[in-house]
């Protein structure tokens, strides 16, 4: 300890002393606390107040126990004293001695309910204390009694707006939002300039989905008085409806306000990389770089961003900085296999993944993350084989994940039976079905996984059993329609399916749903040949989200395919392809426009670069039968024509189209017609 700064400390203590000792005479004499035993208290006070400062300064232990020690013989001599109760409380907990901490607020409170200051230490110790708690139960206690606390408080002070906003934070974590809500809307109704209020506020109505009257509150409240936090939730709220401008807009004048803020500036990188706008996504993560050196995530979020611009050289020296910087973290490990499958370098790919699966495995079996991390890695490399269609290695992947318990087992069940669906085994996708809800029959992923094996086998009244029994009349209900109206769909059983899709539409509040209902309703017009609405319902997924790449893609391809405003359809796949550069489907749209505007090599190109990716895909092969047909190697042509029937006849039954495979043996025919015609001798002439 600092010996000058205590010889000071106690010689101003003794100049105030007997002005203080003055003061209290009345009250030592009605507490039976003579004058004497008076100044020693304030003696020992004091000692307590400087040790305790000098532990907050050092972090030494002794420190902290003489300031206890002061505390207790103050309180020896005159337990009456709330004030010393609360000081030694205070270094109980700032010395994580926390029970003896509660005990000794909780001791005052009993002597006096009304004492206020005691609950404002309790409350505090309880708020300071949550975040050193890893039992789920003991944090539940432990918000239950600070809000209990925090309610004493407020209703003995109204005026304490401080606490009413913890008590609505707390209110919230606990999952109590209307309370939450009432506590917010009094605290504004006193102090309409109570800016943690409104942030609050706003914050409560993005989290139940009400974006409109979030924009409402802060658009007001930020021309009154502008703050960087309202306007983080005004880009927040202008992100849920979908207006992208003016959720940067926002984003931007929160990092004016701040620039030295890092949360700010990475909400404004995020948003711009959403809107594929890189560069200036780039710039931003450049300079959060510079704000934070040691964080490994904005060299992963900057190496993202040069794997959509495919400058992949860059994009591995911003994985090697993030690898330095966190060494073994998964999301590096995800990020660098990711870098290497855009580069369609699979093997590097595997060999990432491989290699961190096997360091996991030789850790301890006992430490806490290697079972999680491990079922990480063998969902990362599973799904990679099952990218590659190597089925096989996908699913023995998963079985390993099987292996590591209850909670993994469950999610790699629903990962098998997604691998045999790729692979159109429906008989051991069902039978991985039944295994799971034998060990877990009410799982509700595992009944919409088993409904839509029903569905692709054609057996849509199987698929709604059970799907409707997990109808709850709840905004998550949206998921269960729209499964439906996609089984509907399959069947051609287009007036259940649209009534799904209403049904749905009715329930959806986030624009992720939203755009959902717009797709499935757009693949049922097209499905019905009904154009305009089926570009309609597109349309309105674009307007949610320009960047919506499925969407992008089926309305192109619905252009290209009735050879109708090709040039558009161009700029609909290009867009596509800027959010999923190998996507097999979007280039293989992009070939199918290029085959219309008569651009053959350009098509075959696309074309062959798709069944790179999906060599089973019979309207891929059959677009490049067209192709090789359409170039004058018709021999060429029959053979991919061939092909592509073969896996007509692979496929599930409900993606089965008999009139396309008809087409195709027509043409089959034709062609082998031609040849046989061509190596028939010539007639002899009889004359």
């Amino acid at each position: 300890m600092n010996m000058r700064f205590l010889t000071v400390a106690v010689l101003i203590f003794g100049a105030m002393g007997s002005v203080a000792l003055a003061q209290d005479q009345l009250r030592a004499a009605q507490g039976g606390v003579s004058p004497d035993q008076r100044a020693q208290a304030y003696y020992n006070v004091t000692m307590g107040h400087l040790y305790e400062q000098e532990f907050e300064s050092s972090g030494h232990a002794e420190d902290a126990a003489k300031a206890i020690d002061f505390y207790k013989k103050a309180y020896a001599i005159d337990p009456s004293s709330p004030e010393i109760g609360e000081d030694l409380a205070e270094v109980y907990f700032l010395a994580h001695r926390s029970r003896e901490a509660v005990n000794e607020a909780e001791e005052i409170i009993r002597r006096n309910p009304n004492d206020i200051s005691a609950r404002r230490l309790l409350a505090r110790i309880y708020i300071r204390s949550l975040g050193d708690l890893n039992n789920s139960s003991e944090q539940q206690q432990t918000i239950t009694a600070a809000i209990g606390q925090l309610r004493e408080i407020v209703r003995l002070d109204p005026a304490d707006g401080e606490s009413a906003l913890w008590l609505a934070r707390l209110l919230r974590l606990d999952n109590q939002d209307d309370q939450a809500q009432q506590v917010l809307r009094g605290v504004l109704a006193s102090d309409p300039q109570n800016k943690g209020a409104v942030e609050q506020f706003a914050q409560l109505l993005l989290d139940h989905n009400n974006p409109q009257q979030a924009i409402s509150l802060l658009e007001s409240f930020v021309q009154r008085a502008p703050s960087a936090g309202l306007y983080d939730r005004l880009g927040e709220a202008y992100q849920q409806i979908q207006q992208r401008d003016k959720s940067v807009q926002a984003y931007r004048q929160a990092v004016a306000m701040e620039p030295d803020q890092a949360e700010h500036r990475r909400r404004l990188a995020q948003s711009l990389y959403e809107q594929a706008k890189y560069t200036d996504a780039l710039d931003e993560y450049q300079r959060l770089v510079d704000l934070e050196p040691d964080s490994a995530n904005n060299h992963l979020r900057i190496s993202e961003i040069y794997r959509r611009l495919r400058q992949f050289d860059k994009a591995e020296e911003q994985i090697l900085l993030a690898k330095r910087l966190a060494p073994g973290n998964l999301e590096v490990v995800y990020n660098e296999a990711a870098v290497y499958e855009a580069e369609e370098h699979y093997d590097e790919a595997v060999r990432v993944l491989s290699t961190a699966v096997a360091a996991v495995k030789g850790e301890s079996e006992f430490a806490p993350a290697r079972r999680r991390s491990l079922g990480i890695l063998y969902q990362l490399l599973g799904q990679l084989y099952r990218d590659e269609q190597n089925y096989p290695a996908a699913i023995n992947t998963f079985e390993e994940m099987v292996r590591l318990g209850p909670e993994e087992g469950l999610r790699a069940r629903m990962l098998i039976i997604d691998a045999y669906r790729a692979n159109r085994d429906l008989p051991h996708a069902f039978d991985e079905a039944s295994k799971g809800l034998s060990e877990h029959p009410r799982d509700r992923g595992l009944l919409i996984s088993q409904a839509i094996l029903y569905g692709e086998n054609k057996q849509p009244e199987l698929a709604a059993q059970n799907l409707q029994p997990l109808l709850e009349n709840s905004p998550s209900d949206v998921e269960i329609y729209s499964n439906l109206a996609q089984v509907y769909t399959e069947s051609r059983r287009f007036g259940d399916a649209e009534k799904a899709v209403r049904s749905a539409e009715k329930l959806a509040r986030n624009p992720t749903d939203k755009e959902t209902i717009g797709f499935l309703l757009g693949g049922m017009y097209e499905r019905q040949k009904k154009y305009e609405q089926a570009e309609q319902a597109f349309k309105s997924v674009l307007a949610l989200n320009p960047q919506n790449a499925p969407a992008l893609n089926y309305f192109g391809y619905m252009l290209a395919d009735r050879g109708v405003r090709l040039d558009e359809a161009v700029d609909m796949l290009r867009r596509a392809l800027d959010v999923d550069p190998t996507n097999a489907a979007y280039l293989d749209s992009m070939g199918w426009i290029f085959y219309k505007q008569n651009k053959l090599p350009e098509a075959e190109g696309y074309i062959r670069k798709a069944i790179d990716r999906d060599s089973h895909d019979p309207t891929m092969l059959s677009h490049l039968g067209d192709v090789l047909a359409k170039s004058g190697r018709t021999e060429q042509a029959a053979l991919e024509w061939e092909k592509s029937v073969g896996e007509w006849h692979r496929v599930v039954p409900a993606e089965f189209e008999e009139d396309k495979v008809a087409e195709l043996e027509q043409k089959i025919s034709s062609v082998k017609r031609h040849l046989a015609q061509q190596k028939s001798p010539p007639a002899e002439n009889p004359h």
